[in-house]
């Protein structure tokens, strides 16, 4: 039988539905037309029972809608449901039999608006990606011992209270400087940019922390409009991005040169821990003075094991041997310049018998004689012209020939020749 039976009153008296029956028939009826329907409302009676469920209702200004949210579906939210909080609701439409009441049974849910506004800084985020505002390149590592700190952030938060304490607890001696800014609400952005831009014109500081405490999206969102961004990628000065809690995210976490999941996780990234430094120095100290010492000792103990007696053989050994490669040396030079020596003189020897072969006069000492023939004619004053006579046949009978012996000269006329053939 369906719901709409109950209104045809027409034929036979039927018989009377219990309560359960007409309870059972309105929920299948709502199950079947709402099995997935999403209800946009504002959070109120929020609260969290013993087995995580969370109850709440939705309500506008006209009308309340019982909801509940089972803890298995809770595990996929991103954010803390709260009265006040407006939000889009998907699930279906039932029916709780013990209060007779209609509900929605939550399955998942997100803030309103929450669509836009992702959707909004997604085309940011990829448009200042394009710009380059974004690039690893840019990022520049964060000094390990800063002299100051700059935070930008609210004066009054928790969050710059944690910051303080957690820089002093780390590093006493650093300075911390608080630039006052707002974080929240329309003039936030311009708030916070002006004192990052104040920061670099007079170089304040060493390091910015440039954040806030968590919050909604909405919260979050001076941390993402352009002129903050880009007052963080023109920042000479390097930029620690610390905005909400670790699950929270803005467009200034892209642009810093590193991203703190919380102020106070900022404050323990931006210096080392001076105590923890001392006790490494000290701890290498001691390392140090043990290795000293024991080299020290192994010294001694390979000094100890080397009598005079030993070291005067170890001396006298690597002398021998310095003064027997000396000789060797000295031997080998010998041998060398002797060889070219001889055979300098080979040489020399060679050359003068080879000059004193082609001398005449050495072939006129064996008997050998040189026969000029004189001119017949010479003038006054000029002596006659020779002629060397290499053969009988330039020579006639009555020519006067001038004759050169290995020692001494004499003249003569040819009385004959006789000519071979």
């Amino acid at each position: 039988m369906q719901f709409d039976d109950l209104l045809n009153d027409s034929g036979p008296p039927l018989s009377p539905f219990t309560v359960s029956q007409i309870t059972s028939l309105i929920r299948d009826d709502l199950e079947n037309k709402y099995p997935d329907i999403t209800v946009e409302g504002e959070i109120s009676n929020c609260k969290t029972a013993a087995s995580g469920h969370l109850y709440f209702s939705l309500k506008d200004e006209q009308a309340v809608l019982q909801a509940v949210m089972f803890r298995r579906d809770m595990l996929s939210l991103s954010f803390a449901p709260k009265d006040g909080m407006k939000v889009w609701a998907r699930g279906a439409i039932s029916v709780y039999p013990g209060r007779g009441q209609y509900q929605l049974i939550t399955r998942t849910m997100r803030q309103a608006g929450l669509g836009d506004i992702l959707a909004m800084l997604e085309e940011r985020r990829q448009r200042f990606a394009k710009e380059g505002l974004f690039d690893e390149s840019r990022k520049r590592p964060i000094p390990r011992f800063p002299s100051r700190v700059a935070v930008v952030t609210s004066p009054t938060g928790a969050a710059v209270r944690d910051v303080i304490r957690i820089l002093h607890r780390r590093n006493p001696k650093v300075g911390i400087l608080v630039l006052p800014s707002l974080v929240q609400g329309d003039d936030a952005a311009v708030s916070i940019a002006t004192r990052i831009r104040q920061a670099n014109r007079w170089n304040l500081a060493d390091v910015l922390i440039v954040g806030r405490g968590g919050g909604s999206i909405e919260d979050l969102l001076p941390f993402s409009e352009e002129i903050v961004v880009r007052a963080i990628a023109e920042s000479g000065i390097p930029v620690i991005s610390a905005v909400g809690h670790e699950t929270d995210w803005a467009l200034s976490d892209y642009a810093a040169d590193l991203r703190a999941p919380t102020p106070s996780a900022a404050a323990e990234m931006t210096c080392s821990d001076l105590e923890l430094v001392y006790r490494e120095i000290a701890h290498f100290q001691t390392l140090l003075a043990q290795s000293m010492k024991q080299a020290l000792a192994h010294a001694r103990q390979r000094l100890s094991a080397v009598s005079p007696r030993t070291m005067e053989g170890i001396l006298t050994r690597r002398q021998l041997s310095l003064v027997q490669q000396f000789d060797t040396a000295v031997e080998t030079i010998r041998q060398g310049m002797q060889k070219k020596m001889d055979a300098g003189r080979t040489r020399l020897a060679l050359a003068s018998s080879a000059v004193e072969l082609s001398n005449p006069r050495a072939i006129m000492k064996r008997g050998f004689s040189v026969v000029e023939k004189l001119s017949r004619a010479a003038p006054a004053g000029q002596n006659a012209e020779t002629e060397i006579v290499r053969s009988a046949k330039t020579l006639a009978v009555g020519d006067a020939v001038h004759i050169l012996f290995y020692e001494g000269e004499a003249d003569a006329s040819i009385q004959g020749t006789v000519r071979s053939e």
